[in-house]
């Protein structure tokens, strides 16, 4: 696509007949006189004003997700068109492949999340903005002369979290993308959510944990969230590197639904998975004490993304010497722990956030990645459900607003994942 400029006369202001092309400005009248260029939105009449609107080959019409000021994204979310010039220096331009839509992206939003996004107006909004969305795979559709590590087709993702990805197009410099080296076997879905999700299980069970590798398969990990796409992911890595997994969900609306999803999880590798409910029971520390086969297969690691009552149960589940990370707080309740499980079981208590360790661990967040999608291209590393919303150039903004909104609502299908279906 190409932005539609207006060709102005340098001496006078009478509006002179051009034609329209792709590459370059076609009129007897320029021969004579000195122009200059400024550019405006599409039209649908190319007569404006006694104006003519022309294609000016470069440029490529864009639409972003765009918020001016925190709230529900319903209320402050607007859809957003410019135009984006041929890239120059070290530019790169990109095209949208998939963007998922992350609770986090949403409580940046609404302005709670700690990581705040810059508002500016460089992509021609009237009021400064943000771009919604942190994750988002691209393909490179142009670069500049000073690019030196990538090539049109290339597939890449953001460096740092708050670069925005709910865009059809991107301009960025070379420096703040991450290429994927190989993107044979590889789907855009499975690119525009390895940044995030895998990388949280894989850097938890990785850095908070001694495991003892000449025990593999004699200890456990237990999570809540197992359903989660962090949880779906720490199942499948616990299944490779030989670390038992204790998964925790919520109930689903019927008892024939949570089964299924029972078996969903096992077949993903999952050791044992438990309801919500089970954890809470009186009866859950005698399931501990079986799965473990007396406490003889220690559990090590317990991840939590809920709080409250059902982290304190995590906790109490734990071997001594164990370490409970947090990473998310989907109760809003706080973590209540018994102080015995602090001086007689010696636990450890940490948090995680992998936008600031990614931003101060570049390269380390970009081996991991690659880890990942190596297992990915191996077939041992399973796609996540998704919920698709297909973003094509004539998808109106309350389409695209409604799929954001229903991100933190009720029992979803799977991720919301935004697909853009246009060319470049």
């Amino acid at each position: 696509m190409f932005s539609r400029c207006v060709a102005r006369s340098a001496v006078g202001s009478t509006p002179f007949q051009t034609s329209v092309v792709k590459s370059r400005i076609i009129s007897h009248h320029l021969s004579s006189v000195t122009t200059t260029r400024q550019c405006w939105g599409p039209i649908s009449n190319p007569w404006v004003d006694g104006r003519r609107y022309i294609s000016v080959y470069g440029y490529t019409q864009a639409k972003a997700l765009v918020y001016s000021r925190y709230g529900e994204p319903q209320d402050v979310l607007q859809l957003h068109k410019h135009s984006i010039s041929a890239p120059n220096g070290s530019q790169v331009n990109l095209r949208l492949l998939a963007a998922p839509m992350n609770p986090a992206d949403i409580n940046q939003i609404q302005g709670v999340y700690p990581s705040k996004p810059t508002f500016q107006t460089t992509i021609g909004t009237q009021d400064p903005s943000a771009i919604g969305g942190n994750e988002g795979a691209f393909e490179v559709i142009a670069t500049g002369p000073g690019v030196q590590g990538l090539a049109q087709g290339d597939w890449v993702i953001m460096k740092r979290t708050g670069q925005g990805t709910w865009r059809t197009h991107a301009q960025l410099d070379e420096s703040q993308l991450i290429k994927i080296e190989n993107k044979e076997g590889l789907t855009p879905l499975q690119v525009s959510t390895v940044s995030v999700n895998p990388v949280t299980a894989y850097r938890m069970m990785k850095d908070f944990c001694d495991w003892d590798w000449l025990r593999t398969g004699e200890e456990w990990l237990i999570q809540n969230g197992a359903n989660s796409g962090v949880g779906r992911a720490a199942i499948q890595l616990g299944r490779e590197w030989g670390i038992k997994t204790l998964n925790v969900v919520r109930e689903r609306k019927t008892p024939e639904e949570t089964e299924a999803l029972k078996q969903e999880l096992k077949d993903l590798g999952a050791t044992a998975v438990v309801t919500e409910a089970e954890l809470l029971s009186r009866d859950f520390r005698n399931m501990v004490h079986e799965l473990t086969r007396q406490g003889k297969e220690p559990i090590r690691l317990a991840l939590n993304c809920v709080g409250g009552k059902n982290a304190t149960a995590l906790a109490k589940a734990l071997a001594p010497g164990s370490h409970m990370v947090t990473y998310g707080a989907m109760s809003k309740q706080p973590v209540a722990l018994p102080s015995g499980l602090l001086i007689f079981k010696n636990l450890v208590f940490d948090g995680f956030w992998v936008s600031r360790w990614g931003d101060k661990n570049p390269q380390l967040k970009q081996n991991t990645i690659s880890d990942v999608l190596e297992l990915t291209r191996a077939g041992k590393f399973k796609d996540i459900p998704v919920d698709e919303i297909k973003w094509s150039w004539n998808t109106e903004a309350p389409e695209l607003i409604a799929a954001v909104q229903e991100t933190l609502t009720g029992y979803r299908s799977g991720k919301g994942l935004l697909t853009f279906e246009g060319d470049d």
